[in-house]
């Protein structure tokens, strides 16, 4: 029985368009957020006066936010985004709870003008573990 190219190396074949995609992958999602770490966040607040944008539900963001944070649930960005106009030039930290939320609310701002945004890898519950500061009374 004669085989292919095709079927004999078809592990590798995979293996290279899987490889490829990885490869092509910050490209074609160059609209969403970085991710950082909590210490880049701190520096990014600390020394550039970024905007710590909450993109949590209303009973998440009253469980406990960073000082100072903007609240604008993740289901009203796109209604809400003008609000944020005036922070196109700071650097923007997104705060959310571990699923695409921040991707989403990210995404959103890259497409209209925001260059510096980023979310808090891990969410707040990182921020939380590294034990930072989080306010528990609404504003």
């Amino acid at each position: 029985m004669e085989s292919t190219f095709l079927v004999d190396n078809v592990f590798f074949i995979i293996a290279a368009m899987l490889s490829g995609g990885m490869l092509l992958w910050p490209m074609i999602a160059r609209n969403s957020a970085r991710e950082i770490d909590a210490q880049r966040a701190v520096r990014l607040i600390n020394y550039e006066d970024a905007l710590v944008l909450d993109v949590r539900d209303d009973s998440e963001y009253a469980s406990g936010h960073l000082p100072d944070a903007k609240h604008i649930p993740v289901e009203s960005i796109k209604d809400r985004w003008n609000e944020l106009e005036k922070f196109k030039d700071k650097p923007v930290v997104i705060i959310f709870t571990p699923g695409l939320r921040a991707g989403q609310a990210g995404t959103l701002l890259r497409k209209n003008g925001f260059a510096r945004v980023f979310n808090l890898s891990g969410g707040i519950e990182t921020w939380q573990r590294e034990n930072l500061p989080v306010v528990k009374k609404s504003k």
